[in-house]
């Protein structure tokens, strides 16, 4: 399972799985599949909405998806396994 760590400009962190309800909203929202579009096309933009999608999934209140949100972000990074605490 992939896991992604969002740190953010005021220092926080949130480290969530990309769960396969991410995937679907994802796709819902590219019209696109998942892993096909992380393959061919690799841009930022597409890192960033699953950020915000596990950082709405969380609980947390965030603006909608857009560059307000994407300045709170200072790195996103996924990886395939758990990150280490």
């Amino acid at each position: 399972m992939a896991f992604i760590t969002i740190e953010r400009t005021d220092g926080t962190r949130l480290t969530g799985e990309i769960t396969p309800a991410v995937e679907y909203a994802f796709e819902q929202h590219f019209k696109k599949g998942f892993y096909k579009c992380f393959r061919e096309e690799e841009r930022q933009s597409d890192v960033y909405y699953v950020a915000w999608e596990v950082t709405r999934r969380s609980g947390e209140t965030v603006a909608p998806f857009g560059i307000d949100f994407i300045e709170t972000l200072k790195s996103v990074d996924i990886s395939d396994s758990a990150p280490l605490v």
